[in-house]
């Protein structure tokens, strides 16, 4: 699930094996994406960066703004400054419109790298449960239908639903995950 080398490889291996052996072969496929935006954690994780993005685009607007009026008074003032002092406002203005650049970029980086942490947490936890639902219904092989490039596939081999069914019912939003909660101490 992890390399889309694997993948290739993998079907090729399924479609050699002998006709009667294929026939008992099971295999599967999820839509990892889909899951991810239908899981709760997932709408919790996506409502979390949305509101993050939100925070650092009103600093941004608010920083872009002030250049804009920079900009805008330093044109109007132009023509009574002099040379020197036209050089001096428009490195000050160049300055700032590079930092405000390198505001956004490193905020691009910041939300990339919390959204990269925050679906790694999801994807880890849904490859176990894909374990466990190819262990328990028999399927030799399931497949992330994107990376697979499944454009037609059997609907009864589509494990998404049961997927995010299990996530669900194991992870809630916000919460810790069930195996992980401590047992309430008994009262004497």
């Amino acid at each position: 699930m992890r390399t889309s080398i694997a993948i290739p490889a993998a079907l090729a291996l399924a479609l050699a094996l002998p006709r009667a052996v294929r026939a008992d072969v099971k295999i599967g496929y999820v839509n990892l994406q889909m899951a991810v935006n239908e899981v709760d954690e997932g709408k919790a994780a996506k409502a979390a960066l949305k509101k993050e993005f939100d925070q650092k685009q009103k600093v941004l607007d608010e920083r872009q703004s002030e250049l804009k009026k920079f900009k805008e008074d330093l044109d109007k003032q132009a023509v009574v400054m002099s040379d020197d002092a036209k050089r001096e406002k428009q490195t000050e203005f160049d300055r700032k419109l590079m930092e405000t650049q390198g505001m956004f970029v490193q905020m691009q980086k910041e939300l990339s790298e919390r959204e990269r942490e925050m679906m790694k947490g999801i994807f880890d936890k849904m490859e176990g449960i894909i374990r466990e639902i190819a262990d328990s219904e028999g399927f030799a092989f399931v497949f992330e239908q994107q990376n697979a490039g499944l454009i037609v596939a059997p609907k009864q081999f589509d494990l998404t639903g049961e997927l995010v069914r299990k996530y669900n019912a194991r992870y809630k939003a916000g919460a810790a995950p069930a195996a992980e909660k401590k047992p309430a101490k008994k009262q004497p």
